[in-house]
């Protein structure tokens, strides 16, 4: 069993002449070409190949750290509300009981 690459531009759009897999020297199990439209490679799982540009894994990684950095920051302040909200509820607690004005006698 073997795989064609076919032909593609490269990121720095420079044209890379088709393959076959397994290449020669390289892995035999490596018979399915993956990649993206810019990078192909041979490998060993035949659900490896993106239509897209190798360059949009990086605007994804960026988007991920982006949200992941507000989720941080909104838990980071949660946190520090609760903190200081259970600080000043039992800080303000009046120190002695407080009077009721009535006075429990035995019967």
């Amino acid at each position: 069993m073997s795989a064609e690459c076919s032909s593609y531009l490269n990121a720095d759009k420079v044209l890379v002449s088709g393959f076959s897999c397994p290449r020669a020297g390289g892995d035999a199990r490596a018979v399915f070409c993956c990649g993206f439209q810019d990078v192909k490679y041979c490998c060993d799982d035949p659900h490896s190949f993106f239509p897209y540009e190798h360059s949009y894994m990086w605007w994804l990684s960026v988007g991920a750290l982006v949200g992941l950095s507000i989720a941080a920051v909104v838990l980071l302040a949660f946190i520090i509300t609760v903190c200081v909200l259970c600080y000043l509820f039992i800080n303000t607690k009046p120190r002695s009981k407080l009077d009721t004005g009535l006075s429990l006698q035995m019967a």
